[in-house]
């Protein structure tokens, strides 16, 4: 797999990444993920399996990971294995310092009003407002801040110029 080159174009792809890097739990998980095809399960054996399942979680947000059906033995069920999908990393975007600052706080902070604005990001979404800008508008704060939360908030994600639901694939 040698060659494959995460590019990034937009900054708010370093939300998955931050939250990756920032938990030492997952990036233990990220590393088993960089030498070997894994399950859910064997990763849980490996590292806490209270974590797991978020941080695939975000590994795909972030598109950091592939996955595929591994082969049964003869009376087993099959199951989804996984492994990191880029060994080099390369940054192609500009943006002020105040949009990066944002970014970092977002994607490294514990603080309550993250927390806060999050709920009422989703509770604008499950209300049926789904436009980036006018949720951003609500609440006084860039909208790349309101994409920077998405790509934080589990359930959420970016399509076009909207947040929609998204649900665990597995």
């Amino acid at each position: 797999m040698t060659g494959h080159i995460r590019i990034v174009n937009d900054p708010v792809e370093l939300v998955p990444l931050l939250l990756t890097f920032n938990n030492p739990k997952f990036k233990q998980l990220y590393e088993l993920l960089d030498k070997n095809w894994m399950t859910e399960e064997e990763l849980a054996e490996r590292c806490e399996s209270a974590c797991v399942a978020s941080c695939l979680s975000i590994l795909r947000k972030g598109n950091l990971i592939e996955e595929q059906w591994r082969m049964p033995k003869p009376g087993e069920k099959p199951s989804k294995e996984f492994r990191s999908t880029y060994k080099t990393f390369r940054a192609n975007f500009q943006c002020s310092m105040i949009d990066l600052a944002d970014l970092i706080y977002i994607s490294l902070s514990t603080d309550e009003n993250i927390q806060k604005l999050a709920s009422h990001v989703e509770d604008e979404l499950n209300s049926g407002n789904t436009s980036i800008a006018d949720i951003a508008r609500k609440f006084e704060v860039s909208p790349l801040v309101i994409k920077a939360l998405s790509k934080r908030i589990p359930n959420l994600d970016v399509k076009g110029q909207g947040l929609v639901h998204v649900g665990n694939a597995r």
